[in-house]
Parts: structure tokens; sequence; C-alpha cells
């Protein structure tokens, strides 16, 4: 399929866009979880799952909006993520999070094997894609340690 390349730059932001919808969703949802837990287990869930997280959202969006800027685009405002629902069961929100941060990484690998990056983006980008998959890679793993010893 061909596309131009402005086309394919649109196609990189609203990629952009989704994963850092994602990504503030899973920060929505760890900040559920840390209501919920005690105050051990809830510094834990912010240093091994939520700053890194912070990072990556921030990072994504730095990425993005540095990216609009150098192409003349034009990026939606950014809409207020919404947590999931998931009562009063911690592992529930932490599970969310976990699964809307690898939704992020999944969306970021996809623009990643499209090859737009390379094709109609920039070395920035393509850093700044890098890097945020990075610290997304090791939330799903940090997250099902957690789980698995909140509640024992």
């Amino acid at each position: 399929m061909s596309y131009t390349s402005a086309e394919g730059r649109r196609q990189i932001v609203d990629a952009l866009v989704a994963a850092a919808h994602d990504a503030d969703g899973a920060l929505a949802d760890l900040s559920e979880a840390y209501e919920l837990l005690d105050e051990l287990t809830a510094e834990r869930l912010e240093r091994d799952l939520f700053r890194p997280l912070q990072q990556a959202a921030g990072l994504v969006r730095r990425t993005l909006e540095q990216f609009a800027l150098r192409h003349d685009l034009a990026t939606p405002a950014r809409a207020a993520a919404a947590a999931s629902a998931h009562g009063r069961n911690p592992n529930a929100w932490v599970e969310a999070a976990a699964a809307a941060a690898a939704r992020a990484d999944l969306r970021l690998g996809a623009l990643q094997d499209t090859m737009l990056p390379v094709e109609v983006g920039d070395p920035e980008l393509r850093s700044g894609i890098e890097r945020v998959r990075v610290l997304l890679g090791g939330i799903s793993p940090r997250a099902r340690e957690l789980t698995r010893t909140v509640g024992r």
C-alpha cells in the first residue's frame, strides 16, 4: 500500500496518541490500587510500577509533541484517562494497569514493525519509541511479582 509522507506522519501521531492514552489509563489504574494497599506494598508499587510507567507516559507524550512540532502537525488535546472499575481488589487494578501498559507497548511495537518511523520519521522519534518500550517492557513482570505477594 502506498502512502504519502504526510499520511505516514499522521499514522505515527495517531499511534503515539493511542499509546499515550493507554499509558495514562495504566497510571490511573495504579493510582486506584495504591489507595487500597498497605503502606509498604504501596511504596513498592510506586517504586516498581508507578515511577517507570510515569516516565514512559511522559516520554511518549514528549516524543509525540516533539515529532509533531518538527513536522508541523497538530496533536489532539489530551483526554483524561479513566480508570477501570475493579472495586476494592488491588490485584485487579494492578493487572489492569499491566494490561494497559502492554497495549501501549504493542502499539509502539506495531508502529516500529510498519517501518513508518524509518520511512517518514526521524532518529529522535525512533529513539523515543525505543526508550518508551524499554520502560513499558518491565511493567508486566514487576506487576506479576507484586500481585503474587499482595494479600498473602
